[in-house]
Protein backbone atom coordinates (compact mmCIF):
# COMPACT_ATOMS: atom_id res chain seq x y z
CA UNK A 1 0.00 0.00 0.00
CA UNK A 2 2.84 2.39 0.97
CA UNK A 3 4.54 1.67 -2.35
CA UNK A 4 1.35 2.56 -4.21
CA UNK A 5 1.18 5.93 -2.39
CA UNK A 6 4.80 6.66 -3.32
CA UNK A 7 4.16 5.80 -6.95
CA UNK A 8 1.02 7.96 -6.97
CA UNK A 9 2.88 10.89 -5.39
CA UNK A 10 5.67 10.62 -7.93
CA UNK A 11 3.11 10.56 -10.71
CA UNK A 12 1.51 13.77 -9.38
CA UNK A 13 4.92 15.49 -9.13
CA UNK A 14 5.78 14.42 -12.67
CA UNK A 15 2.41 15.68 -13.93
CA UNK A 16 2.96 19.06 -12.25
CA UNK A 17 6.43 19.28 -13.78
CA UNK A 18 5.02 18.58 -17.25
CA UNK A 19 2.19 21.06 -16.68
CA UNK A 20 4.63 23.76 -15.58
CA UNK A 21 6.86 23.12 -18.57
CA UNK A 22 3.85 23.31 -20.87
CA UNK A 23 2.84 26.65 -19.30
CA UNK A 24 6.09 28.32 -20.32
CA UNK A 25 5.24 30.44 -23.33
CA UNK A 26 7.14 30.27 -26.58
CA UNK A 27 8.43 33.80 -25.98
CA UNK A 28 9.95 32.73 -22.64
CA UNK A 29 11.80 29.83 -24.24
CA UNK A 30 14.55 32.29 -25.17
CA UNK A 31 15.48 32.39 -21.47
CA UNK A 32 15.90 28.63 -21.11
CA UNK A 33 19.46 27.86 -20.08
CA UNK A 34 20.09 31.50 -19.12
CA UNK A 35 21.12 32.43 -15.58
CA UNK A 36 22.56 35.39 -13.75
CA UNK A 37 21.47 38.90 -12.80
CA UNK A 38 19.99 41.59 -15.01
CA UNK A 39 20.04 45.15 -13.66
CA UNK A 40 17.61 47.80 -14.93
CA UNK A 41 17.19 51.44 -13.90
CA UNK A 42 15.85 54.75 -15.17
CA UNK A 43 12.42 56.03 -16.21
CA UNK A 44 9.55 55.50 -13.79
CA UNK A 45 6.85 55.14 -16.47
CA UNK A 46 8.52 51.90 -17.56
CA UNK A 47 8.33 50.20 -14.18
CA UNK A 48 4.92 48.42 -14.48
CA UNK A 49 6.09 46.80 -17.74
CA UNK A 50 9.52 45.95 -16.37
CA UNK A 51 8.09 44.41 -13.20
CA UNK A 52 5.56 42.19 -14.93
CA UNK A 53 8.05 41.02 -17.54
CA UNK A 54 10.62 40.30 -14.82
CA UNK A 55 8.13 38.39 -12.69
CA UNK A 56 7.12 36.16 -15.60
CA UNK A 57 10.72 35.44 -16.50
CA UNK A 58 11.88 34.76 -12.93
CA UNK A 59 8.86 32.56 -12.17
CA UNK A 60 9.67 30.39 -15.16
CA UNK A 61 13.43 30.39 -14.59
CA UNK A 62 14.43 30.91 -10.91
CA UNK A 63 18.13 31.01 -11.79
CA UNK A 64 17.54 34.41 -13.39
CA UNK A 65 17.41 37.45 -11.09
CA UNK A 66 16.19 40.83 -12.35
CA UNK A 67 16.47 44.02 -10.30
CA UNK A 68 14.54 47.17 -11.24
CA UNK A 69 15.17 50.69 -9.95
CA UNK A 70 13.74 54.08 -10.91
CA UNK A 71 15.59 57.41 -10.79
CA UNK A 72 14.45 59.03 -14.03
CA UNK A 73 15.72 59.03 -17.60
CA UNK A 74 18.92 60.89 -16.82
CA UNK A 75 19.86 58.28 -14.22
CA UNK A 76 19.08 55.46 -16.65
CA UNK A 77 21.40 56.89 -19.30
CA UNK A 78 24.22 57.63 -16.87
CA UNK A 79 24.08 54.25 -15.14
CA UNK A 80 23.93 52.16 -18.30
CA UNK A 81 26.63 54.32 -19.85
CA UNK A 82 28.90 53.77 -16.85
CA UNK A 83 28.23 50.03 -16.82
CA UNK A 84 26.35 50.07 -13.50
CA UNK A 85 23.24 48.50 -15.05
CA UNK A 86 22.52 46.42 -18.14
CA UNK A 87 19.50 48.44 -19.30
CA UNK A 88 18.88 52.15 -18.80
CA UNK A 89 15.26 53.15 -19.41
CA UNK A 90 14.31 56.57 -20.73
CA UNK A 91 11.08 58.40 -21.45
CA UNK A 92 12.82 60.30 -24.24
CA UNK A 93 15.20 59.38 -27.00
CA UNK A 94 18.80 59.86 -25.84
CA UNK A 95 20.50 62.83 -27.46
CA UNK A 96 23.11 62.35 -30.17
CA UNK A 97 25.73 63.42 -27.64
CA UNK A 98 24.58 60.82 -25.10
CA UNK A 99 24.50 58.09 -27.74
CA UNK A 100 28.02 58.93 -28.88
CA UNK A 101 29.46 59.39 -25.38
CA UNK A 102 28.14 56.10 -24.02
CA UNK A 103 27.94 54.07 -27.27
CA UNK A 104 24.25 53.52 -26.67
CA UNK A 105 21.94 51.25 -28.64
CA UNK A 106 18.39 52.61 -28.49
CA UNK A 107 15.36 50.31 -28.34
CA UNK A 108 11.90 51.92 -28.50
CA UNK A 109 9.10 49.51 -27.54
CA UNK A 110 6.17 51.78 -26.68
CA UNK A 111 4.50 55.11 -27.29
CA UNK A 112 3.08 57.10 -24.38
CA UNK A 113 1.25 60.37 -23.84
CA UNK A 114 1.88 62.88 -21.05
CA UNK A 115 -1.33 64.45 -19.79
CA UNK A 116 -2.19 67.36 -17.51
CA UNK A 117 -4.12 66.21 -14.44
CA UNK A 118 -6.05 67.92 -11.66
CA UNK A 119 -7.90 66.77 -8.57
CA UNK A 120 -11.24 65.15 -9.46
CA UNK A 121 -13.04 67.79 -7.35
CA UNK A 122 -11.68 70.57 -9.56
CA UNK A 123 -14.32 71.76 -12.04
CA UNK A 124 -11.66 72.86 -14.54
CA UNK A 125 -11.36 69.93 -16.94
CA UNK A 126 -10.26 71.73 -20.10
CA UNK A 127 -7.52 74.25 -20.86
CA UNK A 128 -5.86 75.74 -23.92
CA UNK A 129 -2.17 75.21 -24.52
CA UNK A 130 -1.62 78.94 -23.89
CA UNK A 131 -3.35 78.64 -20.51
CA UNK A 132 -1.24 75.62 -19.55
CA UNK A 133 1.91 77.52 -20.46
CA UNK A 134 0.82 80.50 -18.36
CA UNK A 135 -0.14 78.30 -15.39
CA UNK A 136 3.16 76.44 -15.28
CA UNK A 137 5.12 79.66 -15.75
CA UNK A 138 3.26 81.19 -12.79
CA UNK A 139 1.64 83.94 -14.88
CA UNK A 140 -1.80 82.48 -14.04
CA UNK A 141 -1.85 81.61 -10.36
CA UNK A 142 -5.56 81.50 -9.50
CA UNK A 143 -8.11 78.94 -10.66
CA UNK A 144 -10.70 81.72 -11.09
CA UNK A 145 -8.74 82.98 -14.11
CA UNK A 146 -9.52 79.75 -16.01
CA UNK A 147 -13.09 79.16 -14.83
CA UNK A 148 -12.46 77.57 -11.45
CA UNK A 149 -12.77 78.61 -7.82
CA UNK A 150 -11.11 81.70 -6.41
CA UNK A 151 -8.22 79.66 -5.03
CA UNK A 152 -4.48 79.65 -5.55
CA UNK A 153 -3.15 77.13 -8.11
CA UNK A 154 -0.68 74.66 -6.59
CA UNK A 155 1.85 73.56 -9.20
CA UNK A 156 3.52 70.15 -9.29
CA UNK A 157 6.35 69.22 -11.61
CA UNK A 158 9.08 66.61 -11.99
CA UNK A 159 12.83 66.98 -11.45
CA UNK A 160 15.07 67.85 -14.39
CA UNK A 161 16.27 64.25 -14.82
CA UNK A 162 12.75 63.14 -15.67
CA UNK A 163 11.92 62.14 -19.24
CA UNK A 164 8.25 62.88 -18.49
CA UNK A 165 9.18 66.45 -17.56
CA UNK A 166 11.34 66.87 -20.66
CA UNK A 167 8.56 65.79 -23.01
CA UNK A 168 5.99 67.97 -21.21
CA UNK A 169 8.35 70.96 -21.15
CA UNK A 170 9.20 70.55 -24.84
CA UNK A 171 5.79 69.72 -26.31
CA UNK A 172 3.22 71.23 -23.94
CA UNK A 173 5.19 74.27 -22.77
CA UNK A 174 7.20 74.89 -25.96
CA UNK A 175 10.34 74.89 -23.77
CA UNK A 176 8.89 77.75 -21.75
CA UNK A 177 9.44 78.54 -18.10
CA UNK A 178 8.35 76.32 -15.22
CA UNK A 179 7.81 78.38 -12.09
CA UNK A 180 10.54 77.95 -9.46
CA UNK A 181 7.72 77.84 -6.92
CA UNK A 182 6.40 74.54 -8.30
CA UNK A 183 6.52 71.52 -6.00
CA UNK A 184 8.93 68.87 -7.33
CA UNK A 185 7.93 65.19 -7.10
CA UNK A 186 10.05 62.18 -7.97
CA UNK A 187 7.84 59.90 -10.06
CA UNK A 188 4.55 59.44 -11.90
CA UNK A 189 3.16 57.71 -8.81
CA UNK A 190 4.23 60.55 -6.51
CA UNK A 191 2.75 63.10 -8.90
CA UNK A 192 -0.55 61.26 -8.98
CA UNK A 193 -0.66 60.98 -5.18
CA UNK A 194 0.16 64.68 -4.73
CA UNK A 195 -2.58 65.89 -7.08
CA UNK A 196 -5.07 63.36 -5.69
CA UNK A 197 -4.56 64.83 -2.22
CA UNK A 198 -4.61 68.50 -3.29
CA UNK A 199 -7.97 69.90 -4.40
CA UNK A 200 -6.22 72.86 -6.04
CA UNK A 201 -3.20 71.06 -7.48
CA UNK A 202 -2.23 70.59 -11.12
CA UNK A 203 0.50 68.40 -12.57
CA UNK A 204 1.22 65.99 -15.39
CA UNK A 205 1.64 62.22 -15.64
CA UNK A 206 2.10 59.49 -18.18
CA UNK A 207 -1.30 58.75 -19.72
CA UNK A 208 -0.86 55.12 -18.69
CA UNK A 209 -0.91 56.23 -15.04
CA UNK A 210 -4.17 58.20 -15.19
CA UNK A 211 -6.90 56.55 -13.12
CA UNK A 212 -9.88 57.58 -10.97
CA UNK A 213 -7.66 59.29 -8.36
CA UNK A 214 -6.91 62.16 -10.77
CA UNK A 215 -8.83 63.86 -13.58
CA UNK A 216 -7.35 64.32 -17.08
CA UNK A 217 -7.51 67.84 -18.52
CA UNK A 218 -8.41 68.28 -22.18
CA UNK A 219 -5.76 70.28 -24.03
CA UNK A 220 -7.19 72.40 -26.86
CA UNK A 221 -10.26 70.16 -26.80
CA UNK A 222 -8.45 66.79 -26.82
CA UNK A 223 -8.55 64.60 -23.70
CA UNK A 224 -5.29 62.68 -23.03
CA UNK A 225 -6.17 58.99 -23.41
CA UNK A 226 -4.54 55.93 -24.91
CA UNK A 227 -6.99 56.19 -27.81
CA UNK A 228 -6.25 59.85 -28.63
CA UNK A 229 -2.49 59.27 -28.38
CA UNK A 230 -2.71 56.22 -30.65
CA UNK A 231 -4.78 58.15 -33.20
CA UNK A 232 -2.27 61.01 -33.16
CA UNK A 233 -4.91 63.49 -31.97
CA UNK A 234 -3.22 64.12 -28.64
CA UNK A 235 0.20 65.57 -29.45
CA UNK A 236 1.99 65.53 -26.08
CA UNK A 237 3.46 62.09 -26.66
CA UNK A 238 6.82 60.38 -26.39
CA UNK A 239 8.53 57.06 -26.91
CA UNK A 240 9.53 54.68 -24.14
CA UNK A 241 13.06 53.37 -24.62
CA UNK A 242 15.35 50.72 -23.17
CA UNK A 243 18.98 51.57 -23.88
CA UNK A 244 22.05 49.36 -23.77
CA UNK A 245 25.76 50.09 -23.92
CA UNK A 246 26.66 48.69 -27.31
CA UNK A 247 24.90 45.69 -28.81
CA UNK A 248 23.00 43.68 -26.23
CA UNK A 249 23.96 40.06 -25.58
CA UNK A 250 22.82 37.12 -23.49
CA UNK A 251 20.19 37.84 -20.86
CA UNK A 252 19.98 41.52 -21.79
CA UNK A 253 19.28 40.70 -25.43
CA UNK A 254 16.67 38.10 -24.49
CA UNK A 255 14.87 40.58 -22.21
CA UNK A 256 14.70 43.31 -24.87
CA UNK A 257 13.48 40.84 -27.51
CA UNK A 258 10.81 39.71 -25.04
CA UNK A 259 9.42 43.27 -24.88
CA UNK A 260 8.79 43.13 -28.65
CA UNK A 261 7.24 39.64 -28.57
CA UNK A 262 3.44 39.11 -28.71
CA UNK A 263 3.45 38.39 -24.96
CA UNK A 264 5.58 41.46 -24.29
CA UNK A 265 3.28 43.65 -26.35
CA UNK A 266 0.32 42.45 -24.27
CA UNK A 267 2.19 43.50 -21.11
CA UNK A 268 2.83 46.91 -22.68
CA UNK A 269 -0.87 47.31 -23.53
CA UNK A 270 -1.94 46.17 -20.07
CA UNK A 271 0.20 48.94 -18.56
CA UNK A 272 -1.68 51.50 -20.66
CA UNK A 273 0.90 52.09 -23.38
CA UNK A 274 0.90 51.60 -27.13
CA UNK A 275 3.28 48.87 -28.38
CA UNK A 276 5.88 50.10 -30.86
CA UNK A 277 6.51 49.61 -33.68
Amino acid sequence: MRKQYVVAALAVIFSLFVLTADCISGELEAFRGQKGTLKISGGTAHIPVMKEAAQRIMSAFPEIQISIAAGGSGVGIKQVGEGLVNIGNTGRKPTDDEIARYQLKVHQWALDGVGVVVNPKNRVKALTKAQVMDIFAGRIDNWKSVGGENRKINLYTRDEASGTREVFWEKALDKGMISPGANVVVSNGAMKSAVAQDSYGIGYVSVGHIDRTVAPVALDGVVPTIKTVKEGKYKIARGLYSNTKGESTGLTRAFIKYLYSPEGRKIVEKAGFIPFP
